[in-house]
């Protein structure tokens, strides 16, 4: 098996619980942080990673740890790394936690990418949501980080917020497009079990945009990012000439990927896992030499079902070569029929060699990879 050549590194830790993340975090206050950072490295060197194409550091938030905590992670993690190999280092950051200590100490790491947590511009909006920082701390992080030599700045936004109009929406891609950075990231807003949206939403005190206008809001903002110089190369992020997210794009490419940290995900030589959710029993686990809660070993059928799932959420869609060297089947025998089906519906295009969502298509996301998944 050839080895991985990107990693995920988890960290839980946040400053404040936004009401719709139902990511594995827990608030920072009395947490055995030292400790964790520790049992993540020596997960992380369990695997005697040598060469990394992409890394990337996410949570929670990575830049709710101090300073200090934050240069003995980083440097621990490439300490054994072949640095001229390592193309893409990503951290996540949060405009409220983003202290001009922590940007130097970014400065003097390996980092070469940071992702900014924005979410909105509008202040209202972002104290309805949970978020502890406000639209002047984004553009003093944006302005600080450029200051120190980052040029490879994204930031994530999200529409069809609680009483978000069309107006909101535009408002938020023209000041997104004013920061003058290379990728931008734009969600919808998901639901999710276990978060206080979703109790507000069962108890029927959350108002969002009706599906009419949550898709005048996905058009919009791909028609005027793509006006702009954007390309809309996956379903929910927007680059400019090569600045596309190399470690997202190992994702959709259905790549194999080490995953380190508590709750962190991973595949490695076929084995899909996840670690430990809980802090403490993360570091039991690590202590006792396998912090994995669950495995789970693919099949091909699922392998094959995840290339769908995955490689449609780009923009240059699933190779039909690729994928029967990759798995030795026809490609026409097994799928041609179902392409054709949602070729009719207006959901999928193909041409010569590949197979793409349409802008319909790419609106009803998983809906359409569904259909590939056959009995």
């Amino acid at each position: 098996m050839t080895k991985p050549t990107s990693a995920y590194v988890h960290i839980p830790f946040c400053t404040q619980i936004c009401y719709y993340c139902d990511f594995s975090k827990v608030f920072i206050k009395n947490q055995p942080v030292d400790a964790y950072l520790q049992a993540l490295i020596r997960e992380f060197d369990s695997y005697k990673i040598e060469q990394l194409r992409t890394l990337y550091i996410g949570g929670g938030t990575p830049t709710a740890i101090t300073a200090e905590q934050l240069d003995y992670l980083l440097s621990h993690l490439t300490r054994n790394l072949d640095l001229t190999l390592l193309e893409e280092f990503t951290i996540e950051a949060n405009p409220g936690d983003l202290t001009s200590e922590k940007i130097a100490v970014l400065k003097n790491s390996a980092v070469n990418r940071v992702s900014l947590g924005v979410q909105t511009f509008n202040d209202r909006h972002l104290r309805q949501i949970g978020r502890g920082h406000n639209q002047a701390q984004i553009y003093e992080s944006i302005d600080s980080l450029k200051q120190a030599g980052f040029d490879n700045i994204s930031i994530d936004l999200i529409y069809a917020l609680p009483g978000q109009s069309m107006e909101d929406v535009r408002e938020n891609v023209a000041k997104a497009l004013a920061l003058d950075i290379p990728h931008l990231s734009l969600y919808s807003l998901i639901l999710e079990h276990h978060t206080v949206f979703m109790n507000k939403m069962r108890r029927g005190k959350l108002h969002l945009p009706t599906e009419d206008a949550e898709a005048e809001m996905f058009d919009y903002i791909i028609r005027t990012l793509e006006e702009n110089g954007f390309e809309h190369y996956e379903i929910s992020n927007f680059t400019k000439p090569g600045m596309e997210s190399r470690h997202n794009l190992m994702y959709w490419n259905n790549e194999e990927y080490y995953g380190v940290g508590a709750g962190a995900s991973g595949y490695v030589d076929g084995i899909r896992y996840r670690n430990r959710g809980p802090i403490q029993h993360y570091l039991q686990g690590v202590a006792a030499g396998n912090p994995r809660l669950e495995e789970e070993v693919l099949t091909q059928k699922e392998m094959m079902e995840e290339e769908f799932f995955l490689g449609l959420r780009k923009k240059s869609g699933v190779s039909k070569s690729r994928f029967e060297s990759k798995f030795g089947f026809s490609f026409k025998e097994r799928y041609g029929q179902i392409v054709a089906d949602l070729e009719a519906q207006g959901l999928l295009k193909e041409d010569n060699d590949r197979i793409r969502m349409t802008k319909k298509g790419l609106f009803l996301g998983d809906t359409v990879a569904e259909h590939f998944i056959l009995d």
